[in-house]
């Protein structure tokens, strides 16, 4: 049986467990006849700790799965996809009033040219919160721990677990961001156009 390497631009356990649940309910659909395993490779995701705008989150994704398609060739690794992984705030205006929604992006490519986004969905984020990243530039791995009074939250709920009384994860939201970005190569008849859209160009460029 063929073994399917996927390459995950980080060595975090709720991004790398995320990659996994979402694997081990789509790769049938890429190759029934098929083992996959996951590979975490730590790069850098060329945008700031914490980005805030959606840009700058797709930005950081994308850059993580390119980062990880170079040392692959580097390395002459036998990964089949890349998956780079970003967590951050998208803020938006509202009637005058700033609301900043805490939002988890993937970003997938084959390393052929085609690569598609995917996204976990948005929880707002409480204005202290919000204002303690956005206003006094904390790290939101920092700014949730000491709001939660928590310590290492990141790596277990993180701050989706506190504000939904984890009813939704940190793990949950990666889970669902990266099989919304594997569907236009597990559903290609339903994604004829599925070469990257931005082939030239980054997002944030």
């Amino acid at each position: 049986m063929e073994k399917i390497l996927i390459a995950v631009g980080s060595t975090r356990r709720p991004k790398l467990n995320g990659v996994w649940e979402a694997i081990s309910v789509l790769g049938f659909l890429l190759d029934p006849n098929a083992q996959f395993d996951v590979v975490g490779v730590e790069v850098p995701s060329g945008v700031g700790h914490t980005p805030t705008s959606r840009a700058e989150l797709m930005a950081g994704a994308r850059r993580r799965a390119e980062a990880l398609e170079r040392i692959g060739r580097e390395r002459k690794e036998k990964w089949r996809y890349f998956v780079g992984l970003e967590g951050g705030l998208d803020v938006i205006q509202e009637n005058g009033r700033r609301l900043a929604f805490l939002e988890n992006w993937a970003y997938v490519t084959d390393g052929t040219g085609r690569g598609a986004y995917g996204q976990s969905g948005a929880i707002l984020i409480p204005q202290p919160l919000a204002g303690e990243v956005l206003d006094r530039g904390v790290e939101l791995a920092a700014a949730i721990d000491a709001y939660a009074g928590g310590h290492g939250i990141r790596d277990a709920q993180g701050a989706w677990g506190i504000l939904s009384r984890n009813l939704i994860t940190r793990q949950d939201a990666f889970r669902v961001a990266v099989i919304n970005a594997f569907a236009p190569f597990f559903n290609a008849d339903l994604y004829p156009q599925a070469r990257d859209e931005f082939p030239q160009r980054d997002v944030l460029g």
